[in-house]
C-alpha cells in the first residue's frame, strides 16, 4: 500500500521598500497620507495568496523595508535583493532607475507601485522594471477619452509649480492631441497665501482671463491648490485632472465588478479605506502569486516571463482581465473616472476602438514606445 505523496514546500519571498521623502510645503493641512498607504495592498496581496498557496505548498512571506529619509536606498534595496528577487518599490522615479541598475537586481523582477512618471516607461525604462502603477499617460488618456465623450471642446489649464505637476500637464497635453482636443487657455498657480480665508475672493480673480472654457483641468500632484478651485471660478464650469473628475487606478467608490468585496476586506485589514497606492501594490503581489501558482515556479527569469505572456491575466476587480504590456512592463487595467463620492465613468470608453485590446488606447502603445530594453 502506497502512503500519501506530499508535495514539497515552494517559498515565494516578497520584498516591499519604501524611500520616504521629506514632505513639500501645501497650503492645506488637510492633505495626509495614511502611514502604511501602499504596504496595506501588499499585506492583502500576501493573504489573497495564501488563500490559494496553502492547498498547493507555496509559502509566500513579505518582507517590508522602510528606508528612513537621509539614509542610503541603494544600500537597503541591496540587503532587501538578497533575501528576495521579487521587490516591490515606492520610491522617487530617479531612485527606482539607480536600483534597477544595480547588479544586484539584474535577474531580479521589480515592480513600481507608485511612480506615474511616463519616462520610466519610455526612455527609462529597465526590462527588471513592471509597473502596477499606471502611467501619467494612462491616466491622462482616459480623461481624455471622457471629455472627447462629452464633446467639451474648450479646455483651459491651470498647474502647479512642481516638477511633477508639470509632468503631468504635458501628459495632458500629449493626450489632448492624441484624441483630438487642444487646451487652449492655461495659467501657473501663484498664491502661497492661506487659501482657506481668501479662495472665494483670489480664485474668481485669477481665473477672469482664462476666457470661455468648457472644463478647467487641474494638475496640482502635491496636491496643495486644487481642493480650493471647484465652485470658486469665474465662470460656473467643471474641473477635472486632479480634483473634481479624477482618473486613478483605484478609488474608494469603486464597487462594481466584486470591488465591493476587495474594498471590505481591505477595510478589515487597514481600518481605511483602500487607495490607489494600495491597489497597486496589491496588484504586484496577486500577479506574483498568480504566476506563481500558473507556472508552479518560484525563479525570477520564469515568473518575468510568464508575467510578460499572453497566457498572464489578472481578475482586477474592475471588469476586465489586468496583463502586462511587453514593450515597457506596464500592467494594462481599466482607468476608473471618479470624484469623490461616485465613479463617472470608466475608460476605456465605448466607441475607443483598437485592434488588440481597448486598454491598449491609454497610455504608449506598441508603435509608439521608445522602450527598447524589452525588445529581445
Amino acid at each position: 500500500m502506497t502512503g500519501p505523496l506530499w508535495a514539497e514546500t515552494l517559498p515565494v519571498p516578497i520584498g516591499w521598500l519604501k524611500v520616504e521623502q521629506p514632505a513639500p510645503p501645501v497650503l492645506s493641512n488637510l492633505a495626509t497620507k495614511a502611514d502604511d498607504l501602499g504596504v496595506a495592498g501588499a499585506r492583502l496581496g500576501l493573504a489573497d495568496n495564501a488563500t490559494t498557496g496553502s492547498f498547493m505548498g507555496h509559502d509566500y512571506k513579505l518582507t517590508e523595508t522602510l528606508v528612513p529619509e537621509g539614509e542610503d536606498p541603494l544600500a537597503a534595496a541591496r540587503a532587501a535583493l538578497a533575501d528576495t528577487p521579487l521587490l516591490l518599490i515606492d520610491a522617487p522615479a530617479d531612485i527606482i532607475v539607480q536600483i534597477a541598475d544595480l547588479p544586484e537586481a539584474r535577474s531580479a523582477v521589480l515592480f513600481n507601485t507608485a511612480r506615474g512618471e511616463d519616462r520610466l516607461r519610455q526612455q527609462d525604462c529597465r526590462a527588471n522594471l513592471l509597473h502596477t502603477a499606471p502611467s501619467d499617460a494612462m491616466l491622462s488618456d482616459a480623461l481624455m477619452q471622457f471629455i472627447s465623450a462629452r464633446r467639451w471642446s474648450r479646455l483651459a489649464l491651470i498647474q502647479g509649480g512642481h516638477p511633477g505637476d508639470a509632468e503631468f500637464a504635458a501628459a495632458l497635453d500629449a493626450s489632448a492631441t492624441k484624441f483630438g482636443q487642444k487646451i487652449e487657455a492655461r495659467k501657473t498657480w501663484e498664491f502661497d497665501a492661506d487659501m482657506r480665508r481668501n479662495a472665494s475672493a483670489e480664485v474668481p480673480l485669477f481665473t477672469q482671463d482664462l476666457g470661455e472654457y468648457d472644463l478647467l483641468l487641474l494638475a496640482d500632484t502635491l496636491d496643495d491648490f486644487d481642493r480650493y478651485i471647484p465652485y470658486n471660478t469665474w465662470l460656473p464650469r467643471p474641473t477635472a485632472g486632479t480634483e473634481g473628475i479624477v482618473a486613478t487606478a483605484w478609488s474608494p467608490v469603486v464597487e462594481q465588478w466584486g470591488a465591493a468585496q476587495l474594498q471590505g476586506r481591505f477595510d478589515e485589514l487597514a481600518g481605511r479605506d483602500m487607495q490607489a497606492q494600495d491597489y497597486a501594490a496589491w496588484a504586484a503581489v496577486r500577479s506574483i502569486g498568480e504566476a506563481v501558482t500558473r507556472s508552479g515556479v518560484a525563479d525570477p527569469s520564469a515568473l518575468r516571463d510568464f508575467l510578460l505572456s499572453d497566457d498572464f491575466e489578472l481578475a482586477g476587480f474592475k471588469g476586465r482581465q489586468q496583463s502586462f504590456r511587453d514593450w515597457d512592463g506596464q500592467m494594462r487595467q481599466p482607468i476608473p473616472l471618479v470624484h469623490d463620492r461616485a465613479v463617472v465613468a470608466q475608460a476605456p470608453l465605448e466607441g475607443f476602438m483598437h485592434q488588440q485590446t481597448e486598454l491598449d488606447t491609454m497610455g504608449a502603445d506598441r508603435p509608439e514606445t521608445t522602450c527598447t530594453a524589452f525588445a529581445n
